[in-house]
């Protein structure tokens, strides 16, 4: 017997089978979506989302979120994505906000220097605190690149977490190259075993979210 058959049926023996034996069928996957109020929902990722150092406010309308950025922003410059919940709040048209960029070297160059990037949120998830992006390249840029990212999140587009949005979006795949899951702050404790904020991403992450379903 060689080597390679001897490991084999040590492992089997270990799992309690014999050589030929095929494996016992696979559970089948365990998908829960809790039942949880709207309310509490937003309850949830605010207090998830405040703990990894991320700030939540709350507004009526997407016109009220709009005014939460400008005071945000205050003076000083934002690059913003092609969302549409920003057109229709009409945060592009702010003053000192740029959007629409068309090429990705001048969309590149605005977002390393704007101190503000915002952007849209495809959805969001109560039990960990995390935005969800369905993005195209634009969106990653812009709230990867500046300091400070901005995110606007209809309330009606905050799930529990992550059973319910593959529940949702089973193969999310095949609706863009890139679905990304921002939870807090970008942080790392690879140096020294200290935290540090900023590493990899955005320091300071505010979510805006809005009770006004975007239709």
């Amino acid at each position: 017997m060689t080597s390679r058959q001897q490991i084999l049926n040590d492992v089997r023996k270990a799992l309690g089978r014999a050589p030929g034996q095929p494996p016992a069928a696979q559970p089948q996957p365990r998908i829960v979506v809790p039942q949880i109020s709207t309310e509490d929902r937003i309850r949830l990722f605010q207090e998830r989302l405040e703990v990894l150092g991320g700030k939540v406010h709350r507004a009526p309308t997407y016109a009220h979120a709009s005014s939460i950025v400008a005071g945000l922003i205050e003076n000083s410059t934002a690059v913003a994505s092609n969302a549409l919940a920003l057109r229709h709040a009409g945060i592009t048209s702010l003053p000192n906000v740029s959007s629409g960029y068309t090429d990705e070297p001048s969309l590149r160059a605005a977002c390393t220097t704007a101190p503000f990037g915002i952007t849209g949120a495809d959805y969001g998830l109560a039990e960990t605190g995390s935005i969800v992006t369905i993005a195209a390249h634009e969106s990653r840029l812009v709230s990867l690149l500046p300091p400070v990212h901005i995110a606007l999140l209809s309330a009606h587009r905050l799930l529990t977490g992550l059973d319910e949005f593959y529940t949702l979006h089973p193969l999310p795949a095949s609706k863009s190259a890139s679905t990304v899951f921002i939870t807090g702050p970008s942080r790392s404790a690879d140096i020294e075993m200290i935290l540090v904020r900023g590493v990899h991403g955005p320091r300071v992450i505010h979510v805006i979210v809005i009770d006004e379903e975007l239709i």
